[in-house]
């Protein structure tokens, strides 16, 4: 068999080899840690369903954000748990709501980390869907008022980035109009502008005490068959005035993740999700899988799809590994 010119093998002999020719790479930077605050002091509440991620006391959080910064986190997305809901979400918006007081107390723990808040209303309302609702339906622009107002409460209360993830009809361009009156428009929107009604939030909805009284949320959030309706949305919050889009879920539609990273110049972020995370976890525990490496592998190909950002209940674990890597 001497007569063969092209041997891919010899670039795959070593560690060195195969990393001096790696097409994809993923950096500490890329990753965003999820954080859960709720009330309280000194709460540490591990969440059933999602091993090694806490709902966290502000104080705590704080501690956690740091840590991780420390770590290497160059950035995290906020999720509050109000000691009260109402139909009026009013726990989204309140200059003491849950997540103002989490944004407040990272940024004086450690004012150089990313904050991002989720911008939605279903953790804060008592039926739990994403928006005003009337005669059993959400309401889109009643909804999108209330939306704004969360959103500039989160800039008041210092969030670099506002993250809308209800998806109501024209939250993008609410937003960015009620943060530029308020004289915000330094905060960027991460949009999560294709966001699929997906099973793999499972154990998010445990997390965040957010899974809806009735119904379901596939009245607004997409089809998971849905591909061209997908650009059709990035298409809308991209000439809404969005800074960044978002897919969600990632590991199950990295095609939809490839298009409209072809498709758009933005910054493009993918979140893996709550039971993408849990079932890594539960397949490891069993004893099933490698999870550092499925971990890496399952990052990496999100990365390899296109996106820039990745957030991740792995962002920790995951720049560890890196470091082990000498990278």
């Amino acid at each position: 068999m001497s007569h063969l010119i092209h041997r891919p093998r010899r670039l795959r002999r070593t560690p060195a080899l195969r990393a001096l020719v790696r097409e994809t790479r993923l950096a500490r930077e890329d990753l965003i840690l999820p954080l859960f605050a709720c009330p309280g002091q000194n709460v540490r509440r591990e969440i059933g369903s999602m091993p090694g991620v806490h709902n966290l006391s502000v104080d705590e959080i704080a501690k956690e954000a740091a840590a991780a910064y420390d770590l290497g986190v160059s950035g995290v997305i906020l999720f509050g748990l109000p000691e009260t809901k109402d139909e009026a979400a009013s726990g989204a918006y309140a200059d003491k709501g849950i997540v103002q007081q989490a944004v407040r107390a990272i940024r004086h723990s450690v004012p150089e980390m990313i904050v991002i808040n989720d911008t939605c209303l279903c953790e804060y309302t008592s039926h739990g869907h994403c928006g005003v609702v009337r005669d059993n339906e959400v309401l889109n622009e009643e909804s999108l008022e209330l939306l704004a107002r969360t959103a500039v409460s989160q800039a008041e209360a210092g969030a670099d980035i506002v993250a809308p993830s209800a998806m109501m009809d024209g939250q993008v361009g609410a937003i960015r109009e009620a943060l530029d009156d308020a004289g915000f428009e330094n905060v960027a929107i991460m949009s999560y502008a294709v966001k699929f009604a997906s099973a793999f939030y499972g154990p998010f909805r445990e997390a965040a005490d957010s899974a809806p009284a009735f119904g379901d949320r596939r009245a607004y959030q997409m089809d998971s068959a849905n591909a061209r309706e997908a650009i059709r949305e990035a298409e809308l919050d991209y000439s809404e005035g969005a800074d960044i889009l978002m897919v969600k879920p990632a590991t199950v539609y990295l095609d939809i993740l490839k298009t409209v990273r072809d498709r758009f110049d933005l910054p493009l972020a993918a979140y893996h999700v709550s039971g993408e995370y849990s079932t890594i976890k539960a397949a490891a525990q069993k004893g099933w899988i490698d999870e550092q490496r499925v971990m890496m592998e399952t990052l990496t190909s999100i990365r390899r799809a296109g996106a820039d950002i990745i957030l991740t209940y792995y962002a920790r674990e995951a720049i560890k590994a890196l470091r082990n890597r000498g990278q």
